[in-house]
């Protein structure tokens, strides 16, 4: 993690199990005890010298299943997964702000810091290894500067409906959804070269759909050859195949058989971010249909929302496309 005001990193000491067990490389995985040191970005970039960048990536929505596949691919011995660090969190923000006055770096030192992140995130434990690096949903804006030929990714999402339900129908995502409005709308905004909307006026349903909005377009930035879309429904429908389409773009072999014993092991059947809760499609799915109906009519406000910003909006409109009914 990056101490943004004294200019320096913080570097902890993981064991192979701390990265498999951990949801989020953030401030959970510093337990007392563990061996952890601060040092400044200009000595960091001189331990970096040499590390080789060869990390993949899964970007994502938020909500759509990217701690599950992040799970069930590290079940591979040739994938080491990494999930949401911290330090990915903090260049998006900063990337966010590049050439504006409040910014704290220059582009150019930016450029140089994410490829010494990127480096020490690529490392893996075993020769036959490649790092695959869950991000956080809202840090998906660096899926653009982090491209670069040969790196393949895989980009998650769902279609708007479901995602709005998705949302509304749970406390903690209605939580997460007021937290991170006002941020999600600059970005939004940002990309699209106006300014539209007023989040005081957008209603539930409506700044639903806006945070669909958002981290659909920043994904779809970064489309190309390189990336795989995996919609979470399709996922749900055909885990086993699906599963094994996403390792074989990343370039890992498995066989059917093997695919298909992961996904029907333990980890479909546990909530990914917390492992301690069972979890399982038909939940989901109860979820989704108590949201329809309690949220009627916030779901048809952001849906309405979605349609007048696509018929203004290419960049919205190619988001909706891709998940044309």
């Amino acid at each position: 993690m990056a101490d943004v005001a004294q200019d320096r990193v913080l570097l902890a000491m993981l064991s192979e199990a701390d990265y498999r067990d951990a949801s989020f490389l953030d401030q959970r995985v510093m337990t007392p005890g563990r061996p952890s040191e601060w040092v400044d970005w200009a000595d960091l970039a001189t331990l970096s010298a040499g590390m080789a960048d060869e990390a993949q990536f899964i970007f994502h929505i938020g909500h759509v299943g990217s701690t599950l596949l992040s799970r069930l691919l590290g079940e591979l011995p040739t994938v080491f997964s990494v999930r949401e660090p911290l330090m990915l969190r903090t260049l998006a923000e900063i990337h966010g702000l590049l050439d504006r006055p409040e910014c704290p770096w220059k582009r150019e030192a930016f450029d140089v810091r994410l490829a010494s992140a990127l480096g020490w995130l690529s490392r893996t434990f075993r020769a036959e290894q490649r790092a695959l690096i869950k991000a956080t949903s809202f840090a998906s804006d660096l899926a653009v500067p982090v491209r670069r030929a040969g790196r393949r990714s895989i980009h998650m999402s769902v279609g708007p409906d479901a995602y709005m339900q998705t949302i509304l129908g749970g406390d903690a995502s209605r939580q997460e959804l007021a937290a991170l409005g006002g941020s999600r709308l600059i970005r939004l905004h940002r990309r699209l070269g106006e300014e539209p909307w007023q989040l005081r006026e957008l209603s539930l349903g409506e700044r639903a759909a806006m945070a669909w909005a958002c981290e659909m377009t920043s994904l779809e930035l970064a489309d190309g050859e390189d990336v795989l879309w995996i919609d979470f429904d399709a996922f749900l429908a055909a885990p086993g195949s699906e599963f094994a389409k996403a390792a074989q773009h990343l370039g890992h072999d498995v066989e059917e058989s093997a695919a298909a014993t992961i996904v029907a092991g333990p980890i479909m059947k546990r909530y990914s971010k917390a492992p301690e809760h069972g979890y399982s499609t038909a939940l989901r799915a109860d979820v989704l249909a108590q949201a329809r109906v309690a949220h009627l009519d916030e779901l048809r406000r952001g849906r309405a929302w979605l349609e007048i910003a696509a018929r203004r909006f290419p960049a919205i409109f190619q988001s909706m496309t891709r998940h044309a009914a």
